[in-house]
């Protein structure tokens, strides 16, 4: 495909602010800064995130492009790295702000970009900080901003540090994947899991801090992933359908609203896509 020359056009961190014109699309990617079993980085949750927001960014471009729509309609904003992940609060390394500062920042970061961006959506990588997202987003919904938000989950995908996120790491940062280290954990449904997970944390479900089996997983794989669930959010966007939550739903009448424990954590039903890959 069609790559635009000079990328800093599309990165709000490194762009100049001449560049920054017509009240453009932002997207702000949202993860976590937690454990993800022995095998993948602390921070695969905003890995995964920042890659969807960025090949989403890109493409939306080449389209702007191809229609011959001059300057930066949409950005990529620097990554929120840190999320609500109390439920890996056992694990070294893991670091969480918690519900109350991480919607503060949601609040004030669209707060900020309205005064010269026109909508604003948060692609979240981490299924904790789901319940945050919801209320921020109704808020400044309610107080007038044209922002929403969605999620990175794949249909059939396991919950965390299985083979979904193993794939996609493996794929967009293969030098960060201890793949010898790699071992199952608790592989029972999220929704079964969700009344041990909200009451004691993850360590007391699976002690190597995997729900799921990252066997098989493979870079093809991730890259098909990735692939799909840039194709969910740019259908999204273009449809701006938010619910009354403010998340993105699919254009058609038809698209349903997600179960209680695809709203909690992780979730991998048929159809649509859940909303994030990870608790």
């Amino acid at each position: 495909m069609p790559r635009q020359h000079d990328s800093s056009a599309l990165e709000l961190g490194r762009a100049v602010w001449p560049q920054i014109t017509g009240q453009p699309l932002v997207l702000v990617a949202i993860g976590s800064t937690e454990q993800h079993g022995p095998h993948l980085p602390m921070d695969t949750d905003t890995v995964v995130a920042t890659a969807v927001a960025r090949e989403t960014v890109q493409r939306l471009a080449d389209r702007d492009r191809a229609e011959d729509r001059p300057g930066a309609r949409v950005l990529l904003a620097p990554p929120l790295a840190f999320g609500a992940s109390g439920e890996h609060a056992h694990f070294p390394g893991t670091v969480s702000i918690g519900h109350e500062a991480l919607r503060i920042v949601l609040i004030e970061t669209v707060r900020s970009l309205s005064l010269w961006a026109g909508r604003c959506v948060f692609v979240n990588g981490h299924g904790g900080n789901v319940a945050t997202l919801d209320a921020a987003v109704a808020q400044l919904r309610a107080e007038g901003h044209d922002t929403a938000w969605l999620g990175c989950g794949v249909p059939g995908g396991d919950a965390h540090a299985g083979r979904t996120e193993t794939s996609l790491m493996l794929h967009l940062a293969p030098q960060d994947v201890r793949l010898e280290a790699a071992a199952p954990g608790d592989t029972r449904p999220i929704a079964q899991l969700m009344p041990e997970l909200a009451a004691r944390g993850v360590r007391a479900v699976a002690s190597n801090g995997v729900l799921g089996d990252p066997s098989g997983a493979n870079a093809q794989e991730g890259h098909a992933l990735l692939r799909t669930l840039a194709d969910t959010a740019i259908r999204r966007i273009q449809a701006w359908r938010p619910d009354p939550r403010g998340r993105l739903g699919e254009p058609t009448a038809t698209a349903h609203a997600p179960t209680a424990a695809q709203q909690t954590a992780v979730s991998h039903s048929a159809s649509p896509p859940p909303d994030n890959p990870s608790p």
